[in-house]
């Protein structure tokens, strides 16, 4: 594994903390659980899914919960009352999860609904007028004209 040094950048950025933290869980991203399975896909220009294989749980065992800019997924199976049967091989896991993804700024979780023992959440990446490119009038010759900024109230 490359170990990669960091602190030339520390020295020279300033409100780049989270990326940094993002960058060093990536790194150490070998020790990361590998259940339950998950695909990450990008279904239009800001939209996303994500795809979590959660067989054998229903709605009541899972948890979808969006802190900061964090997305945590819990699955808590509840415990099946006692059979009369004798299991011989039990190859699906029945164990209880906590995945986490970072989410960038400005997205939002838009929906999630359970299907043939896939969850599927819904992102989309809303970015707010103010942060959006606009264009600024080049004037020549004249006295530059000050730009004035509207605050909208958001309905």
């Amino acid at each position: 594994m490359r170990q990669f040094d960091l602190a030339p950048l520390y020295r020279s950025t300033v409100g780049f903390d989270r990326l940094f933290s993002a960058l060093d869980q990536f790194v150490s991203a070998e020790t990361a659980p590998s259940y339950p399975p998950y695909n990450i896909e990008r279904t239009g220009e800001n939209a996303y899914r994500i795809t979590v294989a959660v067989a054998g749980f229903t709605d009541q065992d899972l948890s979808i919960e969006v802190r900061e800019n964090a997305l945590t997924i819990k699955g808590e199976r509840q415990p099946a009352p006692a059979k009369q049967t004798e299991v011989l091989h039990q190859g699906i896991a029945a164990r209880s999860f906590e995945r986490r993804f970072q989410l960038a700024d400005h997205v939002q979780v838009t929906g999630a609904a359970l299907e043939n023992g896939l969850l599927h959440i819904d992102l989309v990446r809303e970015i707010p007028e103010a942060k959006k490119p606009r264009q600024i009038e080049i004037a020549t010759g004249r006295r530059p004209q000050a730009i004035e900024a509207t605050v909208q109230k958001a309905a």
